[in-house]
C-alpha cells in the first residue's frame, strides 16, 4: 500500500469500514510509515478539536473574535 492509498482510505479506516483485507494492509502501512502515522495522529487531533469547538454553538463569541466575522457567520445559520 502506497501513502497515497492509505490516506484515500483514511476515513473508512478509521471508521473500520474497509474490507479485513485492507485494514491488514493499512495496519501493515502504518506500522512501517512513520510519515503516514504523524499524519493518522494529527489529522485525529484535528478532528477531536473541530468537534470540541462546536460544542457550544450558542455560548460566548470569545472577546478576540472580530465582531465583522461573527455576523457573517450568524447570516450562514438555517433559518429555524
Amino acid at each position: 500500500m502506497t501513502c497515497r492509498e492509505f490516506i484515500g482510505l483514511l476515513d473508512s479506516y478509521l471508521a473500520r469500514e474497509v474490507p479485513e483485507d485492507q485494514l491488514r494492509q493499512c495496519e501493515q502501512h502504518l506500522a512501517g510509515c512513520a510519515s503516514c502515522t504523524a499524519y493518522l495522529h494529527s489529522y485525529q487531533v484535528t478532528v477531536a478539536l473541530g468537534r470540541s469547538a462546536c460544542q457550544d454553538l450558542d455560548g460566548p463569541v470569545p472577546a478576540d473574535v472580530p465582531e465583522e466575522l461573527v455576523q457573517a457567520l450568524l447570516a450562514l445559520r438555517p433559518k429555524a
